[in-house]
């Protein structure tokens, strides 16, 4: 592991931290704390600044205002430094997809000045991590797009660094892919690293993060644990469609006593949403008994854990925007990476 700076401090500490594109803010005095060995889950919609945090962290955007420390290092002063204690993986996958996956590997330790056989030697090591040893010589265009991720977050480790940030590991993976990948994230939180991980999704930060912060419109909104944030959401949520759109009004009342908070109507989709706290399934049975006793029919009823829409309605009172702002949007086409002893501007990928 890379020697760092920081005595006891934590791992990643974000005070007051700006960033602005002309006139757009998009970050805009937030605070973080990362302590070392964990996973903190940066959690928001596209367009709330997560990547542009994740940009100032890597040394790829200088932030207008505030301070930034990786392992004790300062981003804007001591960059150089903080690019030898950390990995990155982006968005999309930052591989050379015409080359073998093997090749990816050693080439990367290359120009981390490893010596030729402790980059063939790593290599190796990553793709038995990975699962990836069977197609360690096909090239990377042939692989599924969870093997891609793989030897994405592979190529993140080549210089094993202490802080990894992975932003939006599995974004477009399909189920399965996406649970694997969780694995591979755990296995790393295990081994020491400590992570800094940008999602979309709740269920994601559930999974994974020992702590969470909600980024809305590049501020912080929220912050704590999984079952914190769950609580100030409300709890459980029972939803169900009402095929008979004329009846979405009688549904929504026949339900109302289920909770302290006002169910929440689509009259688009016929959809009717209500928080029921911790009641889980007795809160399933009264809707089913309100609900036929009026005799109105419905369509997926069912009991489910809040979303990240159920989040920000609950935190913010709006829906999460998909429109990216800012810098957001040119960060999805084209993460770079750095790491222990890079080049800055040789490695690219």
């Amino acid at each position: 592991m890379t020697a760092t700076n920081a005595g006891n401090g934590p791992a990643i500490l974000v005070e007051d931290l700006y960033k602005s594109f002309g006139p757009v803010e998009a970050l805009r005095g937030v605070d973080l704390s990362v302590e070392r060995g964990t996973v903190l889950g940066v959690l928001g919609p596209n367009g709330a600044g997560k990547t542009t945090a994740v940009k100032v962290l890597t040394t790829l955007l200088a932030p207008t205002k505030g301070r930034a420390l990786v392992e004790g290092f300062d981003v804007v002063h001591q960059a150089d430094a903080v690019r030898q204690v950390i990995g990155l993986a982006g968005q999309s996958a930052a591989i050379q997809e015409d080359l073998p996956g093997r090749a990816n590997l050693e080439i990367l330790g290359r120009l981390f000045h490893l010596s030729k056989k402790r980059s063939q030697e790593r290599a190796e090591e990553l793709l038995a991590r990975f699962d990836l040893l069977d197609a360690a010589d096909r090239p990377a265009k042939t692989y599924s797009g969870g093997m891609q991720r793989r030897l994405d977050l592979a190529s993140s480790l080549v210089a094993e660094p202490a802080v990894l940030f992975l932003d939006e590991p599995t974004t477009g993976l399909d189920p399965r892919a996406r649970i694997g990948m969780w694995d591979v994230i755990r296995d790393l939180v295990s081994s020491g690293t400590t992570l800094l991980l940008t999602t979309q999704y709740l269920d994601e930060a559930d999974e994974l993060a020992d702590e969470i912060v909600v980024i809305d419109h590049g501020r912080v909104i929220a912050a704590g644990t999984a079952e914190t944030l769950k609580d100030r959401v409300g709890g459980d949520v029972v939803e169900f469609a009402v095929p008979d759109r004329a009846r979405l009004s009688d549904a929504a009342n026949a339900v109302r006593d289920l909770s302290d908070v006002e169910p929440m109507v689509d009259k688009e989709d016929g959809q009717v949403t209500i928080r029921v706290g911790s009641r889980g399934s007795q809160a399933i049975v009264q809707a089913v008994r309100n609900l036929d006793a009026i005799g109105v029919t419905t369509d997926g009823l069912a009991l489910r854990r809040p979303s990240l829409d159920d989040v920000f309605l609950a935190l913010t009172g709006h829906q999460a925007e998909e429109e990216p702002t800012g810098d957001e949007a040119g960060g999805r086409r084209g993460s770079r990476r750095r790491s222990a002893q890079a080049d800055p501007k040789e490695v690219r990928s």
